[in-house]
Order: structure tokens, then C-alpha cells, then sequence
């Protein structure tokens, strides 16, 4: 294994992909390849669930983070590590830490989901909680790092750690044999580019298409560019792949192995997410949900069979909720209307009737008397409908206006 800085640009190749493997062994997991009856129909082909969100410590990250540690030298490891996460790549540095017996520092954001603060914790971490967003945070792993001496652990840009998660591609090519093309979500490349190393050393016919989030898609103005470029304020609900700007390691082996890298919408990753969780019955968080995301977008651009690569499941329950309710209204299952009702007794019970005739089933009601908009004797109502698609939404808001109320948002 490497021993460079995360600078380097030394090749990662397929021996270190398979001594990655030798050392993972009785470490990581072989998650299962699950198949999707819903997406193959749609698709037109048979697609295939790799389930990393069902890997140690919820993702794929515990499989580079133990191949970068165990490869340090003895003084290294005296040191000890120290990273910078607000998640994945936090628990699978704590995880390897602990089972090599190295003391590891992870700084993680004030605002890092508190599920997965006392996972990182529980994984044997000192957790160190510095800045409101992750480049706050990073700034104080790297003083850290130079003021103590532990080694930095990067998320994505070292050869050590993409041999790790090239381990994914082993076990799809083996699981998969038949496989033709292959989705991944991406952030800054690691994965990917390890799959790619794997699977185009065996299966050079294999396509490997990359999937990132439209508000943090880095990847495309770099590979157009020849070398990374930076996005500025990536904004996504995907925080597993919301990274600014490629790692110089991966974007290499990604500009000369990957196919293709295409972006998908927030509402996209929500109704993915929502189809792992109602279909195939699996907790992803909105990054693992990203390949999903892309086949469902444009099922008939993916020749099958289909591996789609299922990264994480450490999804906090606040945004759970906020995700699914979104996915849910994305398909026109769940609406929200406003509209304005005399104040009088009677008025709403009148507005559920109306409801209640077009099947609509009311989750949640609430009511503004003081809004300097309305009358003395008005009252604004917020609905919140479980509906059956984008035609009976529609059906309802027809059905309202027709009986005489103005939707007003």
C-alpha cells in the first residue's frame, strides 16, 4: 500500500484493489446484490441493488478508511489519525481506528446530525465538534494534524483509500458476472474511481456512469475543463456527495475510465430515496439514493443488466421526513394548499366535506386569524393532503375551486 500524501498521483491498479481485499477480509462486508423488479421494468432490463448502506458503520467508507490506516507505518499509527467528516466518512474512520488499535480525533461540524455524533462516538472517536459547515471543520483537522503530528485522513483523495472501495467492484463482477453497466453516486471520487480501477481491469465493455447531485455537480465543468475545478457554494440534501471540487487522485482514473457523469434534481433524489424506501424496502440516505435518482430520470439511457450501487443508509430522521415528504409531493402524493374561509362555525367542517368527496385524506389543518392580509371576518386555512398522484391533485384543487374556495398558495 501507499504511503504518498493525498497529493499523489500515483495510479491505483488492480493489484492494489485485490491486496485491498486480502486486507478487508474479516473486516468489511460482502453486501448483497439485491434485485429490483419495480426498476427493471422501468429500465427494460435487470437492475440490481448493491447494498453498501448495509456495510459496517451504514456505508462504504469503512473499506477505504481501514486500507489507508493499516497501510501507515508503525510511527504513523503512533501518532494516530485525525479526519474531518459530518458522517460516513467519520464513522469509518473511527471503526478502522478501533479495530487496528490507532487513536483517532475526528472533527465534525456543531451542526453534524446528533445520530451521527454518538455513532462516531460509539465507534471509539474523540469527537471534536469546530465550525458551522465542513470547510470550518477541515481547517481545524489540518492544524490538528500539523500541531500534533496524527496523520490526516482524506475522505477520497489518496490511492490507499480508492483501492479500498474498489473492493465494491470486485464483488460486483462476481456477484454480477453478466453486469453492463454501472451507477455510482459521486462526490469527490473515490468510490467511483475505485469501482472503475475493478471493473474496467476485467470488463472494459462495462459502462461506469456516474451520478451527482445538480447543485454540486463538480465533476462535469472539471472533465470539461481537463483538470478540477471548484463549484462554488454546492447546495444539496445529498451531503454524502456534496463536495466542491474533485480530489486530484480520483479525478484522474475518472477522466480515463468513467463513461460518463450525469447530474440529477432534488426532486429526482427524493422520489429515489422514496422507491428504495416503499420497493425495496431499504433505508439509503439521499447520496446512495443518487443511482436510483438517474435511472428513474431517464430509465431507457442505462443498457442492462444494471448495477446501481446503494453507498449509505446514515440518514438522519429530521431530514427522513423533510425527504420523504418532498419525494411523496414530487409524485404528486402529498399536497399542500392555502385558502381563505369566512370566519364562522361550520366554515372548515363545509371545506373537509368538499374534501372528503374528491377522497382526499387530510393530514394536518392549521389556521392565521392575525395576518394583516385578511378581513376581520377571514381566516386563513393550510391543508397538508395525502393524495394518489399528480391526476388527483389535480382532481382536488378542481374539486375546491368549483366549490367556490380561492387556492391562494
Amino acid at each position: 500500500m501507499n504511503h504518498g500524501t493525498a497529493g499523489s498521483l500515483r495510479a491505483v491498479t488492480l493489484d492494489d484493489v485485490r491486496g485491498a481485499r486480502k486486507m478487508l477480509s474479516g473486516v468489511s462486508r460482502t453486501t448483497a446484490l439485491e434485485s429490483s423488479r419495480y426498476l427493471s421494468q422501468a429500465v427494460g432490463a435487470p437492475v440490481h441493488l448493491k447494498c453498501e448502506n448495509l456495510q459496517r458503520t451504514g456505508s462504504f467508507k469503512l473499506r477505504g478508511t481501514y486500507v489507508r490506516i493499516a497501510g501507515l507505518l508503525p510511527e504513523e499509527r503512533a501518532a494516530g489519525v485525525v479526519a474531518a467528516s459530518a458522517g460516513n466518512h467519520a464513522q469509518g474512520v473511527a471503526l478502522a481506528s478501533s479495530l487496528l488499535g490507532v487513536r483517532s480525533t475526528v472533527f465534525m461540524p456543531k451542526g453534524a446530525p446528533l445520530p451521527k455524533v454518538s455513532a462516531t462516538r460509539d465507534y471509539g472517536a474523540e469527537v471534536r465538534l469546530h465550525g458551522q459547515v465542513v470547510d470550518e471543520t477541515l481547517d481545524a483537522a489540518m492544524e490538528y494534524a500539523q500541531r500534533t503530528g496524527a496523520v490526516f485522513i482524506h475522505p477520497f483523495d489518496h490511492p490507499d483509500i480508492i483501492a479500498g472501495q474498489g473492493t465494491v467492484g470486485l464483488e460486483i463482477l462476481e456477484q454480477c458476472p453478466e453486469v453492463r453497466t454501472v451507477v455510482v453516486g459521486v462526490g469527490g471520487g473515490g468510490l467511483i474511481a475505485g469501482i472503475a480501477v475493478a471493473v474496467k481491469a476485467y470488463r472494459p465493455d462495462v459502462r461506469i456512469i456516474g451520478v451527482q447531485a445538480e447543485g454540486s455537480a463538480s465533476y462535469p465543468p472539471s472533465l470539461a475543463a481537463g483538470h478540477p475545478v471548484a463549484v462554488r457554494a454546492p447546495a444539496t440534501m445529498a451531503d454524502g456527495i456534496k463536495v466542491g471540487r474533485p480530489g486530484e487522485v480520483p479525478f484522474g482514473i475518472v477522466a480515463e475510465l468513467v463513461d460518463e457523469v450525469r447530474t440529477v434534481t432534488e426532486d429526482e433524489l427524493s422520489a429515489g430515496l422514496l422507491l428504495c424506501l416503499e420497493r425495496a424496502k431499504l433505508v439509503v440516505e439521499p447520496a446512495g439514493a443518487s443511482p436510483v435518482a438517474a435511472l428513474l430520470s431517464r430509465p431507457g439511457a442505462f443498457e442492462g443488466p444494471v448495477v446501481a450501487v446503494l453507498s449509505g443508509g446514515n440518514v438522519d430522521p429530521v431530514l427522513m421526513e423533510r425527504v420523504l415528504r418532498h419525494g411523496m409531493a414530487a409524485q404528486g402524493r402529498y399536497l399542500a394548499v392555502r385558502l381563505r374561509l369566512p370566519d364562522r362555525p361550520g366554515a372548515l367542517a363545509a371545506l373537509l366535506r368538499a374534501l372528503s368527496v374528491v377522497d382526499a385524506n387530510v393530514l394536518d389543518v392549521s389556521h392565521v386569524r392575525t395576518d394583516p392580509r385578511l378581513g376581520l371576518t377571514e381566516v386563513e386555512v393550510e391543508l397538508h393532503l395525502e393524495t394518489k398522484g399528480p391526476e388527483h391533485c389535480a382532481e382536488v384543487c378542481r374539486a375546491l375551486r368549483e366549490a367556490g374556495y380561492t387556492i391562494i398558495g
